[in-house]
Protein backbone atom coordinates (compact mmCIF):
# COMPACT_ATOMS: atom_id res chain seq x y z
CA UNK A 1 0.00 0.00 0.00
CA UNK A 2 1.28 3.24 -1.27
CA UNK A 3 2.22 5.94 1.66
CA UNK A 4 1.12 9.21 2.62
CA UNK A 5 3.13 11.87 1.74
CA UNK A 6 4.13 12.24 5.54
CA UNK A 7 4.80 8.97 6.00
CA UNK A 8 6.84 8.92 3.10
CA UNK A 9 8.66 12.16 3.98
CA UNK A 10 8.86 10.16 7.51
CA UNK A 11 10.21 7.10 5.73
CA UNK A 12 12.44 8.66 3.30
CA UNK A 13 16.18 8.54 4.78
CA UNK A 14 19.90 8.73 2.58
CA UNK A 15 20.06 5.36 2.93
CA UNK A 16 24.18 4.27 1.63
CA UNK A 17 23.98 0.73 1.39
CA UNK A 18 21.39 -1.47 -0.87
CA UNK A 19 20.22 -5.16 -0.86
CA UNK A 20 20.80 -6.79 -4.07
CA UNK A 21 17.39 -6.79 -5.18
CA UNK A 22 16.13 -5.37 -8.35
CA UNK A 23 14.09 -2.52 -8.48
CA UNK A 24 10.96 -1.73 -10.61
CA UNK A 25 12.06 -0.01 -13.82
CA UNK A 26 8.92 1.32 -14.86
CA UNK A 27 8.47 2.25 -11.04
CA UNK A 28 10.89 4.32 -10.87
CA UNK A 29 10.73 6.18 -14.14
CA UNK A 30 6.79 6.71 -12.65
CA UNK A 31 8.62 8.66 -9.78
CA UNK A 32 10.76 10.60 -12.16
CA UNK A 33 7.45 11.45 -14.55
CA UNK A 34 6.23 12.49 -10.98
CA UNK A 35 9.49 14.76 -10.47
CA UNK A 36 8.73 16.75 -13.68
CA UNK A 37 5.75 18.16 -11.87
CA UNK A 38 7.53 20.06 -9.20
CA UNK A 39 7.15 23.92 -9.53
CA UNK A 40 9.86 25.17 -11.77
CA UNK A 41 10.56 29.11 -12.00
CA UNK A 42 8.86 30.90 -14.96
CA UNK A 43 7.80 26.94 -15.77
CA UNK A 44 10.61 26.77 -17.82
CA UNK A 45 11.87 23.51 -16.49
CA UNK A 46 16.01 23.75 -17.16
CA UNK A 47 16.38 20.08 -16.61
CA UNK A 48 16.46 16.68 -17.45
CA UNK A 49 16.70 13.39 -15.55
CA UNK A 50 19.05 10.39 -16.72
CA UNK A 51 17.77 7.14 -15.75
CA UNK A 52 20.76 4.87 -15.71
CA UNK A 53 19.87 0.66 -15.68
CA UNK A 54 23.00 -0.07 -17.90
CA UNK A 55 25.78 -2.01 -15.64
CA UNK A 56 28.74 -0.87 -17.06
CA UNK A 57 27.24 2.95 -16.77
CA UNK A 58 26.51 2.41 -13.45
CA UNK A 59 30.03 0.88 -12.70
CA UNK A 60 31.64 4.52 -14.20
CA UNK A 61 29.45 6.64 -12.61
CA UNK A 62 30.20 4.76 -9.19
CA UNK A 63 33.70 5.43 -10.00
CA UNK A 64 32.95 9.23 -10.82
CA UNK A 65 31.41 9.39 -7.42
CA UNK A 66 34.39 8.16 -5.54
CA UNK A 67 33.20 4.69 -5.13
CA UNK A 68 30.97 5.35 -2.26
CA UNK A 69 28.75 2.89 -0.84
CA UNK A 70 25.44 4.45 -1.64
CA UNK A 71 26.71 4.75 -5.74
CA UNK A 72 28.34 1.43 -5.64
CA UNK A 73 25.40 -0.66 -4.10
CA UNK A 74 22.62 1.12 -6.21
CA UNK A 75 20.37 -0.79 -8.72
CA UNK A 76 19.88 2.28 -10.65
CA UNK A 77 21.07 6.01 -10.77
CA UNK A 78 19.01 8.96 -11.73
CA UNK A 79 21.24 11.79 -12.50
CA UNK A 80 19.52 15.28 -12.22
CA UNK A 81 20.90 17.52 -14.94
CA UNK A 82 20.13 21.66 -14.86
CA UNK A 83 20.38 22.34 -18.49
CA UNK A 84 19.96 26.63 -18.31
CA UNK A 85 21.41 26.65 -21.87
CA UNK A 86 17.77 25.65 -23.10
CA UNK A 87 15.60 28.20 -21.48
CA UNK A 88 15.05 29.61 -25.56
CA UNK A 89 13.66 26.49 -26.50
CA UNK A 90 11.90 26.00 -22.82
CA UNK A 91 10.41 29.79 -23.67
CA UNK A 92 9.36 29.01 -27.26
CA UNK A 93 7.67 25.26 -25.68
CA UNK A 94 5.85 27.94 -23.72
CA UNK A 95 4.53 30.41 -26.33
CA UNK A 96 3.44 27.20 -28.50
CA UNK A 97 1.38 26.23 -25.13
CA UNK A 98 -0.22 30.14 -24.58
CA UNK A 99 -1.44 30.23 -28.32
CA UNK A 100 -2.55 26.65 -28.22
CA UNK A 101 -4.64 26.55 -25.39
CA UNK A 102 -6.02 30.15 -25.77
CA UNK A 103 -7.34 29.16 -29.43
CA UNK A 104 -9.66 26.48 -27.48
CA UNK A 105 -11.50 29.27 -26.25
CA UNK A 106 -13.79 31.98 -27.31
CA UNK A 107 -11.56 35.23 -26.18
CA UNK A 108 -13.16 37.89 -23.98
CA UNK A 109 -11.45 41.31 -22.89
CA UNK A 110 -9.82 38.82 -19.94
CA UNK A 111 -8.68 36.22 -21.19
CA UNK A 112 -7.50 38.16 -24.50
CA UNK A 113 -5.59 40.42 -21.42
CA UNK A 114 -4.25 37.80 -19.61
CA UNK A 115 -3.12 36.07 -23.12
CA UNK A 116 -0.70 39.44 -24.24
CA UNK A 117 0.23 39.53 -21.01
CA UNK A 118 1.51 35.65 -20.78
CA UNK A 119 3.02 36.50 -24.27
CA UNK A 120 4.81 39.62 -22.93
CA UNK A 121 6.06 37.76 -20.46
CA UNK A 122 8.09 35.21 -22.04
CA UNK A 123 8.58 36.82 -25.22
CA UNK A 124 10.49 39.93 -23.43
CA UNK A 125 10.88 40.03 -19.75
CA UNK A 126 12.37 36.38 -19.87
CA UNK A 127 14.74 37.14 -22.90
CA UNK A 128 15.49 40.24 -20.58
CA UNK A 129 16.61 38.28 -17.60
CA UNK A 130 18.26 35.22 -19.07
CA UNK A 131 19.93 36.69 -22.03
CA UNK A 132 23.64 37.95 -21.54
CA UNK A 133 27.04 38.06 -23.55
CA UNK A 134 29.80 37.18 -21.52
CA UNK A 135 28.40 38.09 -18.35
CA UNK A 136 28.51 41.83 -19.47
CA UNK A 137 25.03 42.44 -20.18
CA UNK A 138 24.37 40.16 -16.52
CA UNK A 139 26.68 42.98 -14.72
CA UNK A 140 25.28 46.25 -16.51
CA UNK A 141 21.40 44.65 -15.72
CA UNK A 142 22.73 44.38 -12.06
CA UNK A 143 23.39 47.74 -11.96
CA UNK A 144 20.95 48.77 -13.80
CA UNK A 145 18.17 47.05 -11.72
CA UNK A 146 19.88 48.03 -8.44
CA UNK A 147 19.46 51.64 -9.20
CA UNK A 148 15.61 51.54 -10.04
CA UNK A 149 15.27 49.24 -6.76
CA UNK A 150 15.87 52.28 -4.93
CA UNK A 151 12.82 53.70 -6.17
CA UNK A 152 10.53 50.94 -5.67
CA UNK A 153 10.54 46.95 -5.29
CA UNK A 154 12.35 44.88 -8.31
CA UNK A 155 13.86 41.84 -9.56
CA UNK A 156 17.38 41.86 -8.30
CA UNK A 157 19.15 38.40 -9.52
CA UNK A 158 19.49 38.69 -13.16
CA UNK A 159 22.90 38.19 -13.77
CA UNK A 160 23.73 34.66 -14.69
CA UNK A 161 25.50 33.42 -11.45
CA UNK A 162 21.65 34.40 -10.35
CA UNK A 163 20.08 32.56 -13.07
CA UNK A 164 22.38 29.47 -12.68
CA UNK A 165 21.15 29.13 -8.70
CA UNK A 166 17.49 29.67 -9.78
CA UNK A 167 18.00 26.98 -11.88
CA UNK A 168 19.55 24.48 -9.40
CA UNK A 169 16.89 25.39 -7.22
CA UNK A 170 14.35 24.00 -9.20
CA UNK A 171 16.20 20.92 -10.09
CA UNK A 172 16.30 20.25 -6.68
CA UNK A 173 12.54 20.92 -5.70
CA UNK A 174 12.15 18.71 -9.05
CA UNK A 175 14.59 15.70 -7.01
CA UNK A 176 12.57 15.67 -3.64
CA UNK A 177 9.42 14.99 -5.64
CA UNK A 178 11.78 12.21 -7.18
CA UNK A 179 12.78 10.86 -3.63
CA UNK A 180 9.34 11.22 -1.56
CA UNK A 181 7.65 9.38 -4.72
CA UNK A 182 10.31 6.52 -4.39
CA UNK A 183 9.84 6.49 -0.62
CA UNK A 184 5.78 5.99 -0.99
CA UNK A 185 6.36 2.86 -3.01
CA UNK A 186 8.92 1.38 -0.42
CA UNK A 187 11.89 2.20 -2.67
CA UNK A 188 14.82 4.40 -1.03
CA UNK A 189 17.52 7.04 -2.39
CA UNK A 190 20.63 8.73 -1.60
CA UNK A 191 21.09 12.22 -3.30
CA UNK A 192 24.73 12.13 -3.59
CA UNK A 193 26.42 16.05 -4.32
CA UNK A 194 30.06 14.20 -3.72
CA UNK A 195 31.07 13.34 -7.58
CA UNK A 196 33.47 14.36 -10.43
CA UNK A 197 31.03 16.19 -12.19
CA UNK A 198 33.18 16.35 -15.13
CA UNK A 199 33.65 13.17 -15.58
CA UNK A 200 29.71 11.87 -14.85
CA UNK A 201 29.49 14.80 -18.01
CA UNK A 202 31.92 12.52 -19.99
CA UNK A 203 30.49 9.02 -19.40
CA UNK A 204 27.01 10.74 -19.84
CA UNK A 205 28.35 12.82 -23.20
CA UNK A 206 26.40 15.57 -21.96
CA UNK A 207 27.18 19.16 -23.69
CA UNK A 208 29.45 21.35 -22.07
CA UNK A 209 27.11 23.79 -20.53
CA UNK A 210 25.11 21.17 -18.84
CA UNK A 211 25.59 21.00 -14.95
CA UNK A 212 25.21 18.32 -12.74
CA UNK A 213 22.42 19.05 -10.18
CA UNK A 214 23.07 15.92 -7.99
CA UNK A 215 23.34 12.03 -8.54
CA UNK A 216 20.06 10.22 -6.73
CA UNK A 217 21.07 6.27 -5.82
CA UNK A 218 18.24 4.19 -5.89
CA UNK A 219 17.38 0.54 -4.45
CA UNK A 220 15.73 -1.41 -1.10
CA UNK A 221 17.69 -0.04 1.85
CA UNK A 222 19.93 -2.84 3.33
CA UNK A 223 19.66 -2.92 7.26
CA UNK A 224 23.12 -1.49 7.53
CA UNK A 225 21.94 1.36 4.77
CA UNK A 226 20.77 4.14 7.56
CA UNK A 227 23.73 5.06 9.01
CA UNK A 228 22.44 6.28 12.46
CA UNK A 229 18.91 7.78 13.63
CA UNK A 230 17.61 10.77 11.94
CA UNK A 231 18.91 14.20 13.91
CA UNK A 232 17.51 17.73 13.47
CA UNK A 233 17.99 20.90 15.08
CA UNK A 234 15.37 21.56 17.31
CA UNK A 235 12.43 22.81 15.02
CA UNK A 236 12.28 26.19 17.20
CA UNK A 237 15.70 26.78 15.85
CA UNK A 238 14.32 27.37 12.47
CA UNK A 239 10.94 27.90 12.77
CA UNK A 240 10.04 31.62 13.08
CA UNK A 241 6.39 32.72 13.26
CA UNK A 242 5.45 36.49 12.30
Amino acid sequence: MEKTVSEAIAYRRSVRLYKKEPLNTEKVKQCIKNATLAPTSSNLQLWEFYHVQDKSILKQLAEACFNQNAAKTADQLVVVVVRKDLWRKRVNANIDFINNEFSKLELDERLLKRKKMSLNYYKKIIPTVYGDFLGILGFLKYLIFQILGLFRPIYRQVRQSDMRIVAHKTAGLAAQNFMNSMAAIGYDTCPMEGSDTLRVKRVLKLPRRAEINMIIACGIRDDKGVYGPRFRVPFETVYKSI
